[in-house]
C-alpha cells in the first residue's frame, strides 16, 4: 500500500510525526505538508504566487502553501506513483460539525478525494496532543480496515477522543452535528494605533444528539463520518425550477 500523508498543522507538528510513524510499518509513505500552521485554510489553492517544495532531515517534504496545495502538487507534479490512500492529520483539535467546512485537515483529504483517491482525515477531539500514541494506534487500525462496502473513492472524517487506547469505547459511524453561530470577533489595537480583529471562537454545539459526531466522542467513542462534496440543495431544486418557470 502507498499512502500520501499531509496535514494543516505543519510538517513539524507532533500529530503528523506520530501518524507517519504509525503507518510506516504497513505502507510506503510519503509526507508532503505545509511549512507552517495553516489551520482554517479550508480548500484554498494558492494561485497568486509560485510554490516551493523542500525536504526536511527526516525525509518529510514541506511546501510554502496550503494543505490542498500540498496534496495537489504531490499528486500532479511530485510523486512518481498514484497513492492508494490519502491520509491527513493527526490534527490538534476536533473537526466536527460545521468545522469541517473550514478545516485544512479535512481539505487535504478532500483534495485527494477529488482526484478519485480514497481519503481519511484524522483529528483529536481536544488540543494539546495528549494521548497522541493512542490516536496514532487507532488511526493505523482504521487505515487497515478494508471498507469494501463503501463506494470508492470515499472521504472519511475521523475524530478520536484524547483517551488511553484501552479507554476508547469503540468506533462508530456518525453524521455531522451542528454548531451555534461563531462568537464575535475580538477587537484590539496594534502598536500603531490601528484597529485589528481576531476571529472569535467557534460556536457551541447546537445539534449534538444521538448519531452525531459530537455525541459519539462525548461518550468516548471514535467517530467516523462519511463526507461528500455535492453541495446541490436538492430539496430546493424543484422550487427553484418553478420560480424560474
Amino acid at each position: 500500500m502507498k499512502i500520501l500523508i499531509s496535514n494543516d498543522d505543519g510538517y513539524l507538528a507532533p500529530g503528523i510525526v506520530a501518524l507517519a510513524d504509525a503507518l510506516a510499518s504497513i505502507a510506503e509513505i510519503v509526507v508532503v505538508a505545509p511549512d507552517s500552521n495553516r489551520s482554517g485554510s479550508s480548500n484554498s489553492l494558492t494561485l497568486d504566487r509560485p510554490l516551493s517544495l523542500y525536504t526536511a532531515s527526516n525525509g518529510f517534504h514541506f511546501l510554502n502553501g496550503t494543505p490542498s496545495d500540498c496534496v495537489h502538487v504531490a499528486l500532479t507534479g511530485v510523486l512518481a506513483f498514484r497513492p492508494d490512500l490519502i491520509v491527513s492529520g493527526i490534527n490538534q483539535g476536533q473537526n466536527m460539525g460545521d468545522d469541517t467546512l473550514y478545516s485544512g485537515t479535512v481539505a487535504a483529504a478532500t483534495e485527494g478525494y477529488l482526484f478519485g483517491i480514497p481519503a481519511i482525515a484524522f483529528s483529536q477531539v481536544d488540543k494539546g496532543w495528549t494521548e497522541l500514541d493512542s490516536a496514532a494506534r487507532m488511526a493505523r487500525e482504521i487505515v487497515l480496515r478494508k471498507f469494501d462496502s463503501l463506494q470508492k473513492p470515499y472521504l472519511l472524517n475521523v475524530n478520536i477522543p484524547n483517551l488511553p487506547y484501552a479507554s476508547l469505547k469503540g468506533v462508530v459511524a456518525t453524521r455531522l452535528g451542528k454548531r451555534h453561530e461563531s462568537e464575535g470577533v475580538i477587537k484590539a489595537t496594534d502598536p500603531h494605533g490601528r484597529q485589528i480583529y481576531w476571529i472569535g471562537l467557534a460556536g457551541k454545539a447546537k445539534d449534538a444528539g444521538e448519531g452525531t459526531d459530537f455525541h459519539a466522542t462525548a461518550l468516548g467513542k471514535v467517530s467516523i463520518t462519511p463526507l461528500q462534496i455535492d453541495l446541490t440543495h436538492r430539496a430546493q431544486l424543484d422550487a427553484l425550477k418553478n420560480a424560474l418557470a
